[in-house]
């Protein structure tokens, strides 16, 4: 007797550790799983990412923004958010094309207020009144622009 033989006469006869019916339901689980972790996958490359780049109220120290605007749906949520933010800026391409990842810094008289990455072209801005001054780099370039709060339609181009 070898040793399947010997481990198989502990089993149910109808089917054995080591039959074709087993190997075949073994592979068949297995082709399951794996076609069930690949629609995963490629679902959740193809959702959007709910992390770090949603368009979500952040606050630092005085100031609040929100950035986005690329997706038809994200523009019209900055349209019904415009009126709780009184300064706004948009970065764009000289051609028009607009641009997100920008790294932006506002200053109050010399004083650094706000350090973030934009993500996404228009950034709606909430701050105490005065005048700011919004640098902005993109891909290693700098532009700068000085807007007061109430100023609506700012915006830098590389």
């Amino acid at each position: 007797m070898d040793k399947q033989e010997a481990f198989n006469r502990y089993l149910s006869n109808s089917r054995t550790l080591f039959s074709r019916t087993a190997r075949v339901t073994r592979r068949r689980r297995v082709i399951a799983a794996t076609l069930v972790g690949m629609a995963l996958t490629i679902g959740a490359a193809l959702c959007p990412a709910f992390a770090a780049d949603e368009m979500v109220i952040r606050t630092m120290g005085p100031v609040s923004y929100v950035c986005g605007g690329i997706a038809a749906d994200e523009r019209a949520k900055l349209a019904a958010q415009e009126k709780n933010f009184n300064m706004s800026v948009l970065f764009t391409q000289g051609d028009g094309e607009y641009l997100s990842d920008v790294d932006v810094k506002m200053t109050l008289e010399g004083q650094p207020v706000a350090n973030f990455k934009a993500g996404g072209p228009r950034c709606l801005i909430r701050a105490p009144e005065g005048s700011y001054n919004i640098e902005a780099s993109y891909k290693g370039q700098t532009k700068s622009i000085k807007i007061t709060t109430g100023t609506r339609n700012a915006q830098l181009r590389w």
